[in-house]
C-alpha cells in the first residue's frame, strides 16, 4: 500500500469507522510517528488521538520499550497476524492484544510506516480469568467438604472429583479424571449403574440411596449417595453429578448398639482369605455346628460374630462364653444355670448361658479348655437340645446354634485323652481355619488402613496417614499377636502421633527394635538399637505430653516408676 495515495486515506477512514463498531483498534505510523488512529485504539491505550498524533510510538505505546527490535514490526514484511503482546496503556490497565501488520510503501517502494490493527483480547482474558478463579474457589470449597463429590459427562468419563471423593474410594483425582466410570469403579458397581444408566441417559435424580463403593484397596466402605442429572440451558442432559456420604461412622456405632457385624466387616484380598468368605457365607445360611480354628488374634470371635449376624437368627443374642477364663468349678453353673439350694449361696434360681442364648447363637472360646467331665453335659445338649440346670432334676430344652472355637488342636487333645473324640466329632460338622497374619502379607496395607480408619472412628480422632518407612517396618514386622497385635500397634501410634502422619518413631519399641535386630549383626549392636530407639520414643512421648509423666507413662504402657528409671537410665531430663 502507498501512503501517499488519496484513495488509500479515503478507504482508511471508512475502515476505521467500522473497526469502531467492531472494538478493533487501528493506528497508522509514518516513520514511526502516529499519523492516523480510531477511538478503539485510543481506548485501548489509554490516550487521546489529538495527544499523540505526529507523536513517536513511544507515545502511544508507552509500555513497549522501542529498544532492539520493535514488536510491531515482527508481521512488518509479510503482513501477517503478530504473537500476542500485553499493553499497559496510560492509565496502567493491562491489555492482551493480538496484532495484524501490514507494510505502507512510498511510490519509490521504500517502506514509510505501517498501518497495525489490534484486536483487544482483555475481556475474553479477564472472563476466562474470572471462570478460573471460579473454578479454583468451588475447588476449595467442594474439597473442604467431607461428602464426596464427582462428576462425569455423557459418556460416563469422570470429569470432577473433590478430596472426600479421594479419602472414600481411596482414589486420587489423577488416578480417575477422564477415565470411564466402569473402569475405575468396575462394570458391576451399583454407583455407575445408578449415574450412568438412570441418571445420565433417563434424566432420573436418585436421593439417599444406600450401598457400597469398593475402594482402592478392595475394601467395603458403605455409603450413601445421591444421583442428579447435569443439564445445559436447554434442559439437556450433559452428564450426572454422584455425592457420596461415608457410613462407616453411623455402622460403627450401630454395631456397637445392635453388636450386629457383616461380611464386610472380614477385611482380606488374599485368594485363600477370600475362599474362607465363601465358605463362611456358605455356613452363615444353616443351623450346623461350626468349629473355628486359629491362633490367638487372629479373628475367630469376629468371624463367629459375622456368621451368627448373616444367619436366620441375626435378631437373636449372640452370647459367647470364654471357657478359659471362667474357673473350672464354677463353668458349669456358668453355662448351664443353677436352681435355688443348688449349693451354698444359691439363694434364687439363676440361668446359664445357653438359656440366655435361646433363640440365637452361643459362641464357645477356647473350647479346648472346658473340663472333661462337663463335656459330656455339653454332648447332650448337641445332640438332643436338652440340659439339667445344677441342681435340678428337670430337663431344659433349648433351641441354640453352637460355634465353637480354639487356638489348640483338638485332634491332639483327643489323642492325649484330654477331649471326648465323640464331642470333637460333634462339634466339627463345619470348620474354619484361620491362617496367622504372616500368611496374609498381601492383606497387611488393607488391614492396616482398615484398622487405622476404625480406630479413628471410635476414639474421634482425625485419620493420619502412614509415612513409607512406618509402613515398611508394619510390612516387615512378624506378628506373633496376629490382627489383635496389629490393632495394638495402630492404637499406641495413634496416641503418640500428633503430627499428622504416623513415623517410625510414633510404633511400639519393641516393634521398631525387631526390624532393627535384622539389619544388625545380632548381640550387642542390636540391643544398643533397642536402647537407643527405646530411648528417643520416651523423649518424643515426654515432649507430646509436655513433660507429664503419668500421661507419657499410660502412653507408653508402663507404670511411672519405669519411666523414671529409664529417664535416669537414658539420662533423659
Amino acid at each position: 500500500m502507498f501512503i501517499d495515495n488519496n484513495e488509500f486515506q479515503i478507504m482508511v477512514k471508512k475502515w476505521f469507522q467500522i473497526f469502531d463498531h467492531l472494538n478493533i483498534g487501528a493506528f497508522i505510523t509514518e516513520e514511526k510517528k502516529v499519523k492516523t488512529l480510531n477511538r478503539s485504539a485510543a481506548l485501548i491505550m489509554g490516550v487521546k488521538a489529538p495527544e499523540v498524533r505526529d507523536k513517536t510510538c513511544q507515545k502511544l505505546c508507552c509500555s513497549i520499550p522501542c529498544h532492539g527490535r520493535c514488536p510491531f514490526q515482527g508481521g512488518l514484511f509479510q503482513g501477517t497476524e503478530c504473537p500476542n503482546v500485553e499493553i499497559i496503556n496510560g492509565h496502567g490497565t493491562k491489555h492482551m492484544v493480538t496484532r495484524f501488520v501490514v507494510p505502507l510503501h512510498s511510490r519509490s517502494r521504500k517502506i514509510k510506516g505501517c498501518f497495525t490493527v489490534l484486536q483487544d483480547h482483555s475481556a475474553l482474558t479477564e472472563l476466562i480469568q474470572r471462570v478460573e478463579h471460579q473454578e479454583r474457589t468451588l475447588k476449595i470449597i467442594f474439597d473442604s467438604i467431607d461428602t464426596g463429590i464427582f462428576t462425569v459427562n455423557k459418556g460416563g468419563h469422570v470429569t470432577f472429583f473433590n478430596k472426600a471423593a479421594e479419602n472414600i474410594s481411596g482414589y486420587s483425582r489423577r488416578q480417575v479424571l477422564g477415565k470411564s466410570c466402569t473402569k475405575v469403579f468396575g462394570t458391576t458397581n451399583e454407583i455407575c449403574d445408578h449415574l450412568l444408566s438412570r441418571t445420565v441417559r433417563e434424566g432420573q435424580s436418585i436421593v439417599n440411596q444406600k450401598g457400597v463403593i469398593h475402594s482402592l484397596e478392595g475394601e467395603n466402605i458403605p455409603i450413601q449417595a445421591s444421583y442428579i442429572p447435569l443439564k445445559n440451558e436447554k434442559d439437556i442432559v450433559v452428564g450426572g453429578l454422584a455425592t457420596l456420604r461415608d457410613l462407616t461412622l453411623a455402622h460403627q456405632l450401630n454395631r456397637v448398639i445392635k453388636k450386629q457385624y457383616s461380611f464386610h466387616d472380614m477385611i482380606g484380598k488374599d485368594p485363600a482369605m477370600q475362599k474362607i468368605f465363601e465358605k463362611a457365607s456358605v455356613v452363615a445360611a444353616t443351623d450346623a455346628t461350626v468349629l473355628i480354628e486359629g491362633n490367638t488374634g487372629t479373628g475367630k470371635d469376629l468371624m463367629a460374630k459375622v456368621i451368627h449376624s448373616a444367619s436366620r437368627r441375626t435378631d437373636q443374642p449372640f452370647v459367647k462364653v470364654n471357657c478359659a477364663a471362667i474357673p473350672k468349678d464354677l463353668l458349669e453353673s456358668e453355662m448351664f444355670g443353677y436352681v435355688k439350694g443348688a449349693f451354698t449361696g444359691a439363694i434364687k434360681d439363676k440361668p446359664g448361658r445357653f438359656q440366655e442364648a435361646a433363640g440365637g447363637t452361643i459362641f464357645l472360646d477356647e473350647i479346648g479348655d472346658i473340663p472333661l467331665e462337663l463335656q459330656a453335659k455339653l454332648l447332650r445338649v448337641l445332640e438332643d437340645k436338652e440340659f439339667y440346670q445344677l441342681g435340678s432334676r428337670h430337663t431344659l430344652k433349648v433351641d441354640v446354634r453352637i460355634i465353637s472355637a480354639t487356638n489348640r488342636g483338638l485332634e491332639t487333645l483327643v489323642a492325649g485323652k484330654q477331649f471326648r473324640e465323640d464331642l470333637y466329632y460333634r462339634l466339627n460338622v463345619l470348620r474354619i481355619v484361620l491362617p496367622n497374619l504372616t500368611e496374609r502379607k498381601p492383606d497387611l496395607p488393607l488391614l492396616i488402613r482398615h484398622l487405622l480408619r476404625k480406630l479413628c472412628v471410635i476414639k474421634g480422632y482425625e485419620c493420619p496417614g502412614i509415612s513409607e518407612p512406618a509402613m515398611a517396618i508394619m510390612l516387615n514386622y512378624d506378628y506373633p499377636g496376629n490382627v489383635r497385635e496389629l490393632e495394638n500397634i495402630l492404637e499406641h501410634a495413634l496416641i503418640i502421633c500428633q503430627e499428622g502422619i504416623i513415623k517410625p518413631r510414633h510404633l511400639p519399641v519393641h516393634v521398631q527394635s525387631r526390624l532393627q535386630g535384622r539389619n544388625h549383626a545380632a548381640g550387642n549392636s542390636a540391643v544398643t538399637s533397642k536402647h537407643d530407639i527405646e530411648a528417643q520414643q520416651i523423649a518424643e512421648t515426654l515432649k507430646t505430653y509436655h513433660g507429664n509423666r503419668k500421661k507419657s507413662a499410660q502412653a507408653l504402657n508402663m507404670n511411672r516408676t519405669t519411666l523414671w528409671r529409664k529417664m535416669k537410665q537414658y539420662n533423659i531430663s
